[in-house]
């Protein structure tokens, strides 16, 4: 990642591990925090902001480059500070959300795509869980993101989205469809509710996640 970046690199960033939040000082974030990574010298050496990782690893990506961004931790919702971020609409569809702040910073890239999965909202936290895979211990986003592309080769963003949240609602309940509200407590009270999790994708510009076919 250190290299210059060329036109017709493919890149890819995984990080799973801690997250956390501190305050934002330079007004570009709309929740008032900066999302930070926690690297495992962060209590001696500090942890890295959303913008020093948006300054390091997504803006020099130059024209005709791309950027992926796995991260499977808490809040990592804009861990890039990328400008766009994919929402449900009431109609059930996704669609591009422009991130608002009262700050001037140009949050994109030198020409090329940046785009990134998160395991979360910044609001949300998530877990390493074995509901997913049925015995180890694993981080949700990390295993349905590796499930959905290995199952489905040449899906889009849209349908990749779409699976790795099935996946983790179909893990909350353990795949049971009961009925009524008794039904629902029963379900509360005696299946896993832990995976409480969205993942989200955010991008550096708007594009049709429905048709854009989903390539490393």
């Amino acid at each position: 990642m250190r290299r210059k970046r060329v036109n017709g690199d493919s890149l890819v960033f995984h990080f799973s591990g801690h997250c956390s939040k501190v305050p934002d000082n330079d007004k570009d974030e709309a929740d008032g925090f900066d999302e930070t990574l926690c690297p495992i010298d962060y209590e001696t050496e500090g942890m890295i902001i959303d913008d020093e990782i948006n300054d390091t690893i997504a803006r020099p990506i130059p024209k005709g480059a791309m950027l992926h961004a796995i991260t499977d931790s808490y809040y990592s919702g804009t861990i890039l500070d990328l400008p766009f971020v994919c929402k449900m609409s009431r109609e059930g569809y996704h669609i591009w959300e422009e991130q608002i702040c009262s700050s001037d910073t140009y949050k994109g890239t030198s020409g090329g795509l940046a785009l990134c999965f998160s395991a979360c909202n910044d609001n949300q936290t998530s877990v390493d869980s074995t509901a997913l895979s049925g015995n180890a211990s694993t981080g949700a986003l990390t295993y349905s993101f590796i499930q959905a592309v290995e199952n489905e080769p040449g899906l889009t963003y849209g349908r990749l989205l779409n699976a790795m949240r099935q996946a983790i609602r179909g893990a909350k309940t353990g795949g049971l469809r009961l009925i009524g509200p008794i039904a629902a407590l029963i379900n509360r009270a005696l299946f896993n509710t832990e995976l409480t999790q969205e993942p989200q994708l955010s991008s550096s510009e708007k594009f049709d996640i429905y048709s854009k076919q989903f390539l490393l």
